[in-house]
């Protein structure tokens, strides 16, 4: 298992602010940023990501709008300072909200440069985009996934296309002559990911061999790994744990106690992320029918709602850390803790070959975040390394 330190690097202070108006995203004014606090702590985050470096961690960065839970408002931007700050991590953009990206040629260009930058440590993500940020983006919901799939068509083939121009007119785009410089070190791409929850992804992703990840999902998971390795089975080939991917809170301390103040701590960002006005949460045509269906089925907080391993429902915005870690949406304690825990999950999960770890939220200091860093990069990661998937009937004992 590959492991990837992630933060969102969120302006925290704002969060007060929005709670009391009921949005951190989208209408949250701006004038509840103070530029030097948001200088420190940007450069303060860097910092962090520097130090994954040096024990060996990988790193991921994604990208949102409007907002008061994450302060990078481009992918490209913050890997381009990661990259010249680092030597030996993988980087990965999950991701480029391409559906929303009005250019995606340029987007190509971008992950080129950065490919090229890094010395071909680039893993690229290309998402749909959350639904809040379609009205400051102007998209239509409607539309959304289409355009997603022209814009991902265009971007790998500008990517690996190497031979002169070529045109592209298709239903959003049109480009008289397509021709980036430079091109990527990795052929004929780098690495591609997704992210999603539906069967429907990991099925169209097994159709491309992209990797998949969801973030904080818990056991809804399942349906979705278990699709792409089926799907990938129809198409001839078995999809190992390296192409599923699972992004969740971890506290590390040298005490149990300690991993749980960390976490519980982190766990403010899961706790601030589904704080957004109504209107933003679900835009008419963003999700299919089937989705929608189930939306209602589950209530109008489910946006909010993810279940525990008995199946209860358990609110985001007001979950205890243990009720977290029950959800699987928090993995934390000593190093041997985490370790077990994030195993178990793996092998319930049909084993999983990437972590996504939330080391950083909320008002966790600096000091606890690299001491955080330090210990899951030296004290769980290697063990994750060499995990195996045992079967089903083996890991329940």
């Amino acid at each position: 298992m590959r492991c990837w330190y992630f933060s969102e690097m969120a302006y925290h202070p704002a969060w007060e602010a929005g709670l009391a108006r009921g949005t951190l995203r989208v209408v949250l004014p701006s004038s509840n940023f103070d530029p030097p606090t948001g200088h420190g702590l940007l450069n303060r985050y860097l910092d962090e990501f520097a130090l994954c470096d040096e024990v060996g961690l990988d790193i991921m960065v994604n990208e949102h709008h409007s907002t008061a839970t994450c302060m990078t408002v481009s992918v490209p931007m913050a890997l381009a300072i990661i990259a010249r700050e680092t030597k030996r991590a993988r980087l990965l953009s999950l991701g480029t909200p391409i559906a929303n990206r009005p250019d995606p040629v340029r987007v190509a260009e971008e992950m080129a440069w950065l490919d090229v930058l890094s010395g071909g440590r680039l893993e690229m993500g290309l998402v749909k985009g959350a639904p809040y940020e379609i009205q400051p983006a102007n998209s239509n919901p409607a539309t959304l996934m289409r355009r997603y799939w022209e814009a991902h068509d265009l971007i790998l083939k500008a990517l690996s296309t190497h031979d002169g121009p070529f045109n592209w007119e298709g239903e959003f785009f049109h480009y008289r002559s397509v021709n980036i410089w430079p091109k990527p070190i990795q052929k004929p791409t780098p690495p591609v990911w997704m992210t999603g929850m539906s069967v429907d992804t990991g099925k169209l992703a097994a159709e491309r061999g992209h990797v998949v990840g969801t973030l904080l999902s818990g056991g809804t998971a399942k349906p979705m790994y278990d699709a792409y390795r089926q799907r990938a089975r129809e198409l001839g080939w078995e999809a190992g744990p390296d192409r599923l991917a699972y992004a969740a809170v971890v506290g590390v301390g040298a005490t149990r106690e300690e991993g749980l103040r960390r976490a519980d701590q982190i766990a403010d960002y899961v706790r601030t992320a589904p704080v957004v006005a109504e209107p933003f949460t679900n835009p008419p045509g963003y999700n299919s029918v089937g989705a929608n269906v189930a939306i209602m089925k589950a209530g109008p907080r489910a946006h909010r709602i993810v279940k525990d391993r008995q199946g209860n429902p358990i609110d985001h915005r007001r979950a205890t850390v243990q009720q977290f870690m029950d959800t699987d949406t928090v993995f934390a304690g000593t190093p041997d803790d985490v370790f077990q825990q994030i195993r178990d999950f793996s092998n319930r999960m049909g084993g999983v070959g990437h972590l996504l770890f939330f080391g950083q939220g909320g008002h966790l200091g600096h000091e606890d975040t690299a001491e955080n860093i330090k210990l899951f990069g030296r004290e769980v990661a290697p063990r994750l390394r060499e995990l195996t998937v045992k079967p089903a009937a083996v890991a329940a004992e």
